[in-house]
């Protein structure tokens, strides 16, 4: 076990499980402080659509960055950008109420705009725009990571976010019952931000091949530590085929063998999340007659699962069971948890959520380790950046879409992300189809996907 903690992995496991707390913390209070604040459920709505929207914009930018800069350096960047959201957040809650505007028709509901609640707006906005440490750090796991260690450790990463899933509301509950409301929690939040950025500086050493690390702060590499590092970091192949002022962009990346397959892959997984999402808490408050309580339970055994299979069982199947079995298992178990989802009946529904945690924590780390295989190596933060805004754009066209979708059809919803995940079965077949006769040339290591 002390062998795991000195393993080079660690470090980016534990900043990913931090990063994670943080914003975990947040999740089951935030429609309480937003209702305090004066807003309603359609403000929730939009503030939950905006950290997508503006991550959608921002992690394409800070994926290639890193490639430029070096991951470390964009980490930290992301960090503190958290970090002044959460503080951004606590000024929220101490303003005054101070009344901007009202509104009160059928579309919006009623609701009353405040000075704070466009504080939260603000903060929301900037942790998006800087919210790209996820698609860095899953670079970062690219470039330390080897074919034999590569499923073992995306399996890893999963279980720390999931880990970080099951703690961070647990916490916030905790500490929201306390006399300072939910001020604490979100203090928590920043204080975690801020420890990640000093695990990053302290633990966390360069893994871009193109970068040389600067090694520990000090006042006399500070200032270069943000200097760009001018290295030429394509190599001849890359050169000949693309050139380096357009590899790295939306249309080079695309161009990257694979890669439009994976990044269709990763809009569709989030898009039925995202119905998931949307329609599961009207679920469970309106047909299940569920309590908070009982959806935090329901939500917290679905990490657990994922922590168990994420973790151990991936180490065991790394290297037994190649990426596409797993990703296609995980697929199956999906669209068929899914279907199970729309049956009021609590057994099922039970069932029904540990198919669902088996069969994400199977197919989504083997989804990310196939897609760091993909592309040039050089390139990896931008391809990791521009899937993020893929999943970034499905989340929102799928959030709004999922809540006004339920409202009509119900818990077809479900059904219909059922149908989603079969349609990416479907794509995976077809590609395997395409190229089962054909061998990769550019990179011998990838697999035929």
């Amino acid at each position: 076990m002390f062998r795991f903690f000195r393993k080079s992995i660690f470090p980016i496991l534990l900043v990913n499980f931090i990063g994670i707390l943080g914003y975990s913390i947040v999740i089951p209070i935030l429609i309480f402080i937003v209702t305090d604040l004066g807003g309603n459920g359609f403000v929730y709505g939009i503030l939950g659509a905006t950290y997508p929207f503006f991550q959608f914009i921002g992690a394409p930018i800070l994926g290639r960055l890193s490639d430029k800069i070096g991951r470390k350096k964009v980490l930290v960047i992301s960090q503190t950008g958290t970090f002044i959201a959460w503080c951004l957040f606590l000024i929220a809650l101490i303003l005054p109420e101070t009344k901007l505007w009202s509104s009160n028709s059928e579309f919006t509901g009623n609701y009353i705009m405040t000075l704070p609640l466009i504080l939260l707006f603000l903060a929301r906005i900037f942790d998006g725009f800087t919210g790209g440490n996820v698609s860095v750090a899953n670079a970062y796991l690219s470039d330390i990571s080897t074919d034999e260690d590569r499923d073992k450790n995306f399996g890893m990463m999963g279980a720390s976010t999931s880990l970080g899933f099951v703690l961070g509301p647990a916490v916030a509950g905790i500490l929201a019952s306390t006399i300072l409301g939910e001020i604490l929690p979100i203090l928590l939040a920043a204080i975690i931000s801020l420890i990640a950025i000093l695990v990053i500086v302290v633990r966390l050493p360069e893994s871009n091949p193109c970068m040389v690390d600067t090694g520990s702060l000090n006042l006399k590499s500070f200032r270069r530590f943000f200097q760009v590092e001018h290295k030429d970091c394509f190599s001849d192949e890359t050169v000949v085929n693309d050139t380096s002022k357009n590899i790295n962009t939306f249309r080079g990346v695309l161009k990257q063998k694979g890669v439009s397959l994976l990044f269709s892959i990763y809009f569709l997984t989030f898009l039925a999340f995202s119905l998931f999402y949307a329609g599961l808490p009207i679920y469970a408050s309106t047909m299940l007659e569920w309590t908070a309580v009982d959806l935090g339970i329901f939500l917290a055994y679905s990490s657990f699962i994922m922590i168990l299979v994420q973790g151990p069982l991936l180490s065991f199947l790394s290297g037994k069971v190649s990426n596409i079995m797993l990703i296609t298992l995980g697929v199956l178990l999906l669209s068929l948890s899914f279907f199970l989802l729309s049956f009021n009946d609590l057994i099922v529904l039970y069932i029904a959520n540990t198919i669902l945690s088996l069969g994400n924590g199977l197919m989504w780390p083997s989804f990310l380790s196939l897609l760091s295989r993909a592309g040039n190596r050089s390139i990896q933060g931008a391809i990791q950046g521009y899937g993020n805004s893929m999943g970034s754009l499905a989340s929102i066209f799928g959030l709004v879409l999922g809540g006004i979708m339920f409202e009509s059809i119900g818990v077809i919803i479900f059904i219909i992300g059922s149908w989603i995940f079969l349609v990416i079965l479907l794509l995976l077949f077809i590609n395997y189809i395409r190229t089962r006769n054909t061998k990769t040339i550019e990179n011998p290591t990838a697999e035929v996907l």
